[in-house]
């Protein structure tokens, strides 16, 4: 009972104040007729309040995320679906459930009765422009009377998580080659191309060609043994994203943090499909990520944040410590031509590197006198250039990405001026 005089609403409350009001002034006036209205009106929220106080309803509540993963922009169908599981018919239900407020306002639904064991599906829509991972729920229900005097609230405990990643652009093909420990174009090798020495033979199996028997080591095992068709070589290669809010401008979904997060995102998912074995570091260190899994990308790039680093030193030495990526892709906002010299001087013989350069002044309509500078330096040793404008779709200008060694010559007498770099290229 206590429970639902504590649920009374705002019509509740007023009937029992005016029922009481009534029943003061009956007794005062001697008016029995008054007094009657009074007892009436007051009891109204009294037994509304003590009936839905003892409804028992159980109810069983599941939801449906379809997709569980959008891109930023993307609609996603939410399915809440209700179960009446008692032997009793319920009463209005009112249902919301919780949903942040970058995917929408709440979603309020009424259920006017829910017959015993009966099941009842409702969907609403989400969209986020926003990247991020978002929790749905709890849903709660409120259990209210006919006449609007009580409202109780009871909630579920369970919540689904919406994932929104970066919006992808399809890339078109660019030919990146390298060693074959890391470049685009070299993932295979046969090992007909090599040695008996160099073979790793494994048992026979049955429907295997006779003419793949190796018989040296057959001879040596004691068993029939043939040569392997082929040995997979996985490529490696690194991304790198300069997360640091120093070198981005812009709020929001347009921002040249959010542009450079899509390209980061757009670059990853472009590799991994050609069979690139990706890793991820940003200017604060790697990411734990699995090799070549795009999926695990976007999940790591759909909540990332600006970093607080004034410089790439922790990333590029994350890059050098490994030091075994044949192709390296960095996205990058501004920087200075000293941080561009020590990201520079990762590409040595055999690797290829491309840097993405983000326009930040196009965003903030600030020019920057060291962006020729930095373009001069990566470019002396050797890194394609792809330059990346405030409102540029990143397919149209991904092809200066196999243009190689052309930026260089166009900056090649910037890039000496800039600090002698030119004549040290790799």
């Amino acid at each position: 009972m206590r429970a639902g005089l504590r649920a009374l609403t705002t019509r509740g409350r007023s009937f029992l104040a005016s029922g009481a009001a009534a029943m003061a002034m009956a007794l005062l006036l001697g008016e029995h007729d008054l007094l009657r209205v009074g007892v009436f009106v007051a009891s109204l929220p009294l037994l509304a309040a003590m009936v839905v106080a003892r409804t028992r309803y159980r109810l069983s509540c599941a939801r449906r995320l379809s997709p569980g993963r959008i891109e930023a922009g993307g609609e996603a169908t939410v399915t809440l679906r209700l179960e009446n599981v008692t032997r009793l018919p319920t009463g209005l239900l009112l249902i919301e459930d919780t949903v942040p407020y970058a995917l929408g306002v709440r979603p309020r639904f009424v259920l006017d009765r829910v017959e015993a064991r009966g099941i009842r599906e409702i969907d609403y829509k989400v969209r986020s422009d926003l990247r991020g991972r978002f929790t749905i729920g709890p849903l709660a229900v409120r259990i209210t009377d006919p006449f609007g005097l009580v409202e109780l609230t009871r909630s579920f405990t369970i919540a689904d998580t919406l994932v929104v990643t970066p919006q992808v652009v399809p890339l078109p093909h660019v030919r990146l080659s390298g060693e074959w420990s890391g470049g685009g174009d070299s993932r295979t090798r046969s090992v007909a191309a090599a040695g008996d020495d160099d073979v790793a033979p494994r048992e026979y199996r049955q429907g295997d060609d006779l003419r793949r028997v190796h018989w040296r080591s057959t001879a040596r095992y004691g068993e029939l043994m043939v040569r392997r068709e082929e040995q997979q070589w996985q490529s490696r290669g690194a991304l790198l994203l300069d997360t640091r809010r120093v070198g981005h401008s812009g709020e929001g979904p347009r921002s040249s943090f959010e542009v450079a997060v899509s390209a980061a995102a757009s670059i990853g998912v472009h590799l991994a499909r050609e069979g690139l074995g990706l890793r991820l570091v940003t200017d604060m260190g790697a990411e734990p990520l699995a090799e070549g899994s795009s999926q695990a990308l976007l999940d790591t790039l759909a909540v990332v944040k600006p970093s607080v680093a004034y410089s790439l030193e922790i990333g590029v030495a994350a890059l050098r410590q490994d030091g075994g990526d044949g192709l390296i892709v960095a996205v990058l906002g501004d920087l200075d031509p000293e941080e561009a010299k020590a990201l520079a001087r990762l590409r040595r013989a055999g690797v290829t590197a491309v840097a993405v350069l983000l326009d930040v002044e196009s965003w903030d309509g600030m020019a920057n006198p060291d962006r020729e500078a930095v373009q001069g330096v990566l470019a002396g040793y050797g890194w394609r250039i792809v330059r990346l404008p405030s409102g540029t779709s990143l397919a149209s200008v991904w092809q200066d990405a196999g243009a190689k060694g052309r930026f260089a010559l166009q900056q090649g007498a910037m890039g000496s001026a800039a600090g002698g770099v030119v004549g040290g290229a790799a």
